[in-house]
């Protein structure tokens, strides 16, 4: 199979490897010449088969993944097909998928998830689209994922936007699970006369218990490369799949205490000051007379 990539970075760049192991040829373009095999659009729609081009964007989301989608509704033709596999909001499929339907042209959206490590393990893929376009872009999909069954590292989740609705809230769970070992971490830690070696313990996690997981094994790998994890800031940056996934609880009615909690997590470790903790320690001295350090005290 021959189909195009737009975005050649740390996403998109190791998915043409792994697709490519695979036995199919990618044609990619990205705004780095020094990496892109075309100059442009324009020239990677004509270095693909007429009538049956495949195009996968994986580019950031938001304004950028728009544009490409809007160059591509022009040099594309009816029979082609689109697939966007970045981090987009889930609303925003139906309205793209309705401009290149106009034109003939079939669009999947596409949740990824493997990160940095997925040309070697495989990329868990959610997908949304009609049954037809997904069938004809499986062998790229198959490519992709995981060694083993087949319905355990993909899904055809649904129509367009089920796909990066699955992804937004997978990673709103990612942020619970995250948050929950950074705060029994810190706990462990705060026990160094007990616990000489949190990374030990943290290891011993990994086979037989009940929170064994990949992230752990991650986390334990950064601890083992930077015991204190000395050589990194306390702040914490959100790509917005959580918030998304908690309008989504809101508007539902569905409590998520759990990731609420991880985001705001997030929003603190942004602060070099919290006004609200301050306005919590001046309550504390005006109703109880309780001793309050001073900011010149720090």
């Amino acid at each position: 199979m021959h189909i195009g990539m737009v975005g050649l970075g740390k996403m998109g760049g190791n998915m043409r490897q792994r697709i490519e192991a695979a036995g199919h040829t990618v044609t990619g373009y990205d705004t780095n010449p020094e990496i892109s095999d075309v100059a442009s659009l324009a020239e990677l729609a004509e270095a693909l088969p007429a009538g049956s081009r495949v195009v996968w964007i994986m580019v950031p989301a938001g304004a950028p993944t728009l544009a490409v989608l809007e160059e591509l509704a022009t040099r594309l033709e009816a029979g082609d097909l689109v697939i966007e596999g970045g981090n987009s909001y889930y609303r925003d499929d139906q309205t793209n998928a309705a401009m290149l339907a106009e034109r003939g042209i079939g669009y999947i959206d596409a949740g990824i998830s493997g990160g940095v490590w997925g040309r070697e393990y495989g990329y868990g893929t959610m997908v949304g689209g009609s049954a037809e376009d997904v069938e004809r872009a499986m062998p790229v999909f198959d490519a992709l994922r995981p060694d083993g069954p087949r319905e355990e590292g993909f899904v055809h989740a649904g129509g367009v936007g089920a796909g990066h609705f699955s992804k937004m809230v997978h990673n709103g769970i990612e942020y619970g699970l995250m948050q929950a070992y950074a705060e029994g971490y810190e706990i462990i830690a705060s026990r160094s006369d007990l616990v000489p070696d949190v990374a030990a313990v943290l290891r011993a996690w990994q086979r037989g218990t009940v929170v064994r997981s990949w992230l752990l094994e991650l986390l334990v790998d950064a601890l083992e490369g930077d015991p204190g994890l000395a050589s990194v800031d306390d702040y914490a940056n959100d790509s917005g799949e959580g918030r998304w996934t908690l309008e989504e609880a809101i508007d539902n009615a569905v409590p998520a205490p759990t990731i609420s909690a991880a985001l705001f997590a997030r929003f603190a470790s942004r602060q070099e000051q919290s006004p609200a903790m301050k306005a919590i320690a001046a309550l504390r001295e005006e109703f109880g007379g309780h001793a309050v350090r001073r900011a010149d005290e720090r």
